[in-house]
């Protein structure tokens, strides 16, 4: 189970993503099993006034550490820089490897969700990692 104690996307809302234009990606390892997945959901209506959230990023716990999650961010970033937009998501306040990964890759810690997560009751800190300017991602 990659989110114990916690059921945050059914295969509705996948569905429901895929369906409003989600951006989603899938990891696979040498062997072509599915490790892990991604989505980015992308709001507004032209260049420049875009805004980004990553909505879920997982890996199976026997894939992680091992790059996957890592490849599977900057994928995500890599997109929302092509809008220049802001990214903001949320990380359980407990999960410290991904709160550093998020870290190193620009994000920083802009509040507290209280019991964001159901139906464990954990806490969240959304994150924002600003837009890249055009200078600097072109």
């Amino acid at each position: 189970m990659l989110f114990a104690g916690d059921d945050p996307w059914s295969a509705r809302a996948f569905h429901a993503e895929l369906d409003a234009g989600g951006y989603y990606l899938v990891a696979r390892d040498d062997e072509d099993t599915l490790i892990g997945y991604a989505g980015l959901a992308v709001v507004g209506r032209k260049l420049g006034e875009f805004e980004a959230s990553v909505h879920t990023i997982g890996v199976d716990p026997d894939h992680q550490g091992k790059g996957a999650g890592k490849a599977l961010l900057g994928a995500l970033l890599a997109r929302a820089d092509e809008l220049f937009a802001p990214v903001f998501l949320e990380v359980r306040t407990d999960n410290q490897q991904a709160i550093g990964l998020y870290e190193a890759n620009g994000f920083a810690r802009i509040g507290l969700r209280k019991r964001y997560y159901q139906p464990s009751g954990a806490d969240a800190y959304t994150m924002m990692r600003p837009a890249r300017t055009e200078e600097v991602a072109g």
